[in-house]
């Protein structure tokens, strides 16, 4: 079912891109990523709901691992002087 919502959904965000370049008016690069980020969040959730508890534990725990990776790296990155060392 959920399934079913995300591919609805992705069809209407591409009939919504065609509509407004039809009309001839401006479309935004942050409303493209901002569309598709929402409809690979709604396939994602859709594909997380499907998985046993044990594999959707690690993948959990690996995502957010990842996360915490980016930002220590980030936070390092910030850190360091553009012209020292």
């Amino acid at each position: 079912m959920l399934t079913a919502v995300a591919v609805l959904a992705s069809l209407g965000f591409m009939g919504w891109l065609v509509y407004r370049v039809v009309k001839g008016r401006q479309i935004r690069a942050y409303v493209v990523s901002y569309g598709l980020a929402c409809i690979a969040g709604i396939f994602t959730f859709a594909f997380f709901l499907n998985m046993d508890i044990l594999r959707l534990f690690k993948v959990f725990v690996s995502i957010l691992l990842g996360g915490l990776l980016i930002v220590l790296a980030a936070f390092i990155q910030r850190r360091r002087q553009p012209g020292g060392e």
